[in-house]
C-alpha cells in the first residue's frame, strides 16, 4: 500500500471491563409440542363424534326439531304458541308435506356429511399416531411458517422509495500482487474462516461465542435478546474477502429470523454502529433489498429513544414498549456524548434511502444544540444531561465515552464529499482544543492523549483512543491553516506509542489502558488494565509502523471453538476471557484483510468506515437535497 498506509478508523466507545454476561435459555413447556398437538387431534375427533351422535338419536316428539334455517339457528324459538298450533295443523292436513319431506332429505344429508367428516378425521388421527416425532414436528413447523409468512404478506413493510445507488467501487478483489503479501492475506482470511465456523456451529443465532465453553454468549448492550449480532457485524467481512457460501448463510438468517419486535431493552448506539451499520453496508456491497429493510425496521424502532426534553437520545431503549433510559452509572443519569454523537453517518444515509427526514434531522438537531453550549477549554465533556441540557461532570477523553464523536466530525465531512463544512469546522476546533489541554510529550519523548478530569490532566492512554493517530493522518487534508503535514506527523507519533504499549508486553498484544508516570511509560499498572479483548483500534491506526499482530493473535488467542480475548498480556502463560466480540469479525480481521490488500479495495475516495468498520459509499451532496434539510448543499 501507498504511504501513509491509513486505514478507516472506527473507535470503540465504552470500556469492556469484564466480559462474562450469559444468556439465560427460555423454560420448556411441560407438555412437548408434538404431544399436544396429538392430544388435539384426539380430542378434535371426540368432540365430532359426540356431535355427530347427536344426530343419530331418534326423533321426539316432545322436543322442538331442529331446523337449520336461519332463523332458527339465529334466534331460535321465536315462534309463539298460537304460530307452532297453526304449523301442526298444516302438517296434519297435509298442508306442507312436501315440505316436510324435503327436511328430512337435508337432515339425512347432514348426517351423511358428519359421518363422512368423523370418518376421515379419524383416519387422519390414525396416521398422525404412525408418524415419529420428527414428521410431526416438520408438519408443525412447516405450518408455522405459512401462518407467519401469510401474515407478512398482509402486514408487511411499505416498499421503500427508489432511489439512486451512490457510486460503488472496489467492492471486490484488491490482489497486493505481491506473494509474500498475499499469503498473509490468505492467513487473515483464514482466520476468518475459523472464526465464522465456530460461531456458525456453537453460537448460531446468538449475539457472540464463547469459544471455550462452546456455547453462544450476550452482553447487557443487547438486553435479553438473541439478535445474531456476529452474523450481522460479519456480512460484510465475508463479503469483502470473498467467502460468498458463508455470506448467504448469514442473509438466510437474517431473512428467516432478525425480528425486532421483540421485548428487548438494547444500547441505541450499539445496535446502530453494529446492526444498522452493517445492515446498510451489506446492502451498499450486495445490493439485496432485505438488508435495507431490516435497517430501516430497527431505526424506526430507535426513534422513541430521542423523546426526551432536549432531543438528546436516551441510551438504552426497549425495542417493544419505545421506553428510555439512561446508564445509572453514568454521571447522574447523562447521556454520553460518543454514543449520541455517533449516530450521523448510518442516520444520513436511513434519510437519503428512505425519504424520511426523521432521521437526519435528529443528528442535526443534536449538531446545532451542542454547537450552541458552552464548552469548558473548548473542551466537549463525555456526559450531557438530557432532561436539562446540561454538561454531567467535567471529564474529556478522546478514548472510551468520547472518542467516536469526534471520528463522526470528520467522517460526516468526508460522507458528504467535503461539502459539509459545518462538520469539518467543528472537528477542527475540537482537535485545536484537544492538542492544547490533552496531548502531551513524556519523559521519554512518547506522545500521549492523556483525559481531562475536573481541570486535571491524567497521563493515562486507553487502548481506545489508538484509533485518533489514524484520524488525525485522515483528516490532515483540508486541515486549516496548512497544517496537513503536522496533523500527519501528530498521527505518527501516537501510532508509534500505541505500537509501544504492545512491544513492552510479553505477548506483543496491547494492554487496555497504559500510564505515563512514577517512570513507567506505555505500560498498564492496574490488572483491570492488563487485558486484551481482541481489539481493532491499533491495527486501524496504522501509518508507518509495522506490528506483526497477526502473528500474535492466532498464536495467543486462538483456540479450537474460535478466538478468544486473554486476560494479562504480560504473562507468559495467560488465560482466556472467553468471549469471541462480534467487533473481532467486523473490524479486527476486517482492518488485518485491508492491510494485506491493494488500494483499490474499498478506496477511501469512494467509501467512508463507520465506527464498526462498516464501509458506507460517499454522498455526493452537492448533487442531491436530503428531505428535511434547509438548503440543497
Amino acid at each position: 500500500m501507498t504511504t501513509p498506509a491509513l486505514l478507516p478508523l472506527s473507535g470503540r466507545r465504552i470500556p469492556t471491563l469484564s466480559p462474562g454476561a450469559s444468556s439465560f435459555p427460555h423454560h420448556r413447556a411441560t407438555l412437548r409440542l408434538s404431544e399436544k398437538f396429538i392430544l388435539l387431534l384426539i380430542l378434535s375427533a371426540f368432540i365430532t363424534l359426540c356431535f355427530g351422535a347427536f344426530f343419530f338419536l331418534p326423533d321426539n316428539s316432545k322436543h322442538k326439531r331442529f331446523d337449520f334455517g336461519l332463523e332458527d339457528v339465529l334466534i331460535p324459538h321465536i315462534e309463539s304458541e298460537k304460530e307452532a298450533r297453526h304449523s301442526s295443523r298444516q302438517v296434519i292436513h297435509g298442508v306442507g308435506g312436501h315440505d316436510e319431506h324435503r327436511h328430512r332429505e337435508e337432515e339425512e344429508s347432514l348426517r351423511d356429511k358428519i359421518r363422512a367428516d368423523h370418518e376421515r378425521a379419524l383416519q387422519e388421527a390414525k396416521e398422525k399416531l404412525r408418524k415419529s416425532k420428527e414428521e410431526l414436528k416438520a408438519e408443525i413447523q412447516t405450518e408455522k411458517t405459512k401462518v407467519a409468512e401469510d401474515l407478512k404478506k398482509k402486514d408487511g413493510p411499505k416498499p421503500l422509495p427508489p432511489v439512486p445507488m451512490p457510486k460503488l467501487v472496489g467492492v471486490n478483489n484488491g490482489d497486493p500482487g505481491d506473494p509474500d503479501t498475499k499469503e498473509k492475506r490468505d492467513k487473515i482470511r483464514e482466520m476468518m474462516k475459523h472464526a465464522w465456523d465456530s460461531y456458525r456451529q456453537y453460537g448460531w443465532g446468538h449475539n457472540e461465542l464463547k469459544p471455550i465453553a462452546k456455547k453462544g454468549h450476550s452482553t447487557n448492550i443487547f438486553g435479553n435478546s438473541q439478535m445474531g449480532a456476529t452474523i450481522v457485524d460479519a456480512l460484510d467481512t465475508l463479503y469483502i474477502m470473498g467467502l460468498h457460501d458463508e455470506f448467504k448463510d448469514g442473509q438466510e438468517w437474517i431473512e428467516q429470523n432478525l425480528d425486532f419486535s421483540v421485548n428487548a431493552e438494547v444500547s441505541v448506539f450499539e445496535v446502530n454502529i453494529r446492526f444498522i451499520g452493517g445492515l446498510l453496508a451489506a446492502y451498499y456491497l450486495s445490493g439485496q433489498e432485505v438488508f435495507k429493510v431490516k435497517a430501516v425496521q430497527l431505526a424506526e424502532k430507535l426513534l422513541p429513544a430521542f423523546n426526551t426534553p432536549t432531543g438528546i437520545p436516551w441510551a438504552m431503549v426497549n425495542l417493544k414498549s419505545g421506553v428510555g433510559r439512561n446508564w445509572g452509572w453514568a454521571s447522574a443519569g447523562s447521556s454520553i456524548l460518543a454514543e449520541f454523537g455517533t449516530l450521523h453517518m448510518e442516520f444520513v444515509h436511513l434519510t437519503y434511502l428512505t425519504g424520511n427526514p426523521a432521521y437526519y434531522q435528529k443528528v442535526m438537531h443534536i449538531r446545532k444544540l451542542l454547537a450552541k453550549m458552552d464548552r469548558p477549554n473548548g473542551l466537549y465533556p463525555n456526559y450531557l444531561n438530557p432532561r436539562t441540557g446540561r454538561w454531567g461532570q467535567h471529564h474529556t477523553s478522546v478514548g472510551g465515552l468520547g472518542d467516536s464523536f469526534y471520528e463522526y466530525l470528520l467522517k460526516a465531512w468526508l460522507m458528504s464529499d467535503k461539502t459539509d463544512s459545518e462538520a469539518r469546522k467543528t472537528y477542527d476546533d475540537a482537535i485545536e482544543a484537544i492538542e492544547r489541554h490533552l496531548i502531551r510529550k513524556s519523559n521519554g519523548g512518547l506522545t500521549f492523549i492523556g483525559e481531562w478530569k475536573n481541570g486535571h490532566l491524567e497521563r493515562k492512554m486507553g487502548h481506545l483512543t489508538c484509533f485518533a493517530g489514524g484520524m488525525f493522518a485522515l483528516g490532515a487534508d483540508g486541515s486549516p491553516d496548512d497544517k496537513a503535514g503536522h496533523y500527519l506527523q501528530l498521527g505518527a507519533e501516537i501510532a508509534h506509542t500505541c505500537h509501544e504499549s504492545y512491544d513492552r508486553t510479553v505477548l506483543k498484544l496491547g494492554p487496555e489502558a497504559f500510564k505515563f508516570d512514577s517512570g513507567l511509560e506505555a505500560v498498564a499498572v492496574r490488572q483491570n488494565e492488563k487485558y486484551y479483548i481482541l481489539r481493532p483500534e491499533v491495527i486501524e491506526t496504522k501509518i508507518a509502523v509495522e506490528i506483526p499482530m497477526e502473528i500474535a493473535i492466532d498464536k495467543y488467542c486462538r483456540v479450537s471453538g474460535g478466538f478468544s480475548g486473554v486476560k494479562d498480556v504480560y504473562s507468559s502463560n495467560p488465560t482466556y476471557d472467553d468471549v469471541q466480540q462480534s467487533f473481532f469479525l467486523a473490524e479486527t480481521l476486517k482492518y488485518l484483510y485491508l492491510l494485506f490488500s491493494s488500494d483499490e479495495l474499498l478506496p477511501l475516495e469512494n467509501w467512508v468506515f463507520n465506527t464498526e468498520a462498516h464501509p458506507l459509499p460517499v454522498l455526493h451532496l452537492g448533487n442531491i437535497t436530503l428531505p428535511g434539510s434547509e438548503t440543497q448543499r
